[in-house]
């Protein structure tokens, strides 16, 4: 190999390593989101679990984070839990910091 291509490679590694990174933070927020949203449904232990993966698998319906936004909406206004989109946005942002924290410790 040349060192181009040693350069190349690398870039391709350190872009793949950051992508998978930024996954599982994605999905560990997601978690969070989950978790902290069924706290508000009144859900707790296995139930709060449940709701957390249905949360993170409903971040697969679409490309960025409005479909787990629309979930927990539609969930919550269903529960009658008085909750802005607004809110639910920034404790999602707040989160984000979290969850690469936890991630990072791994």
């Amino acid at each position: 190999m040349t060192g181009f291509d040693d350069r190349e490679k690398a870039f391709e590694d350190k872009f793949k390593h950051d992508q998978e990174l930024q996954f599982r933070v994605t999905n560990r927020r997601n978690k969070l989101l989950g978790l902290w949203a069924a706290a508000q449904l009144g859900k707790a232990g296995e139930d709060a679990d449940s709701y957390a993966k249905d949360v993170v698998m409903s971040d697969f319906q679409a490309p960025g984070d409005d479909d787990v936004i629309q979930k927990i909406m539609a969930d919550f206004k269903a529960a009658g839990v008085d909750q802005s989109e607004h809110r639910i946005r920034r404790h999602m942002e707040e989160l984000q910091l979290t969850a690469k924290e936890q991630v990072m410790r791994e």
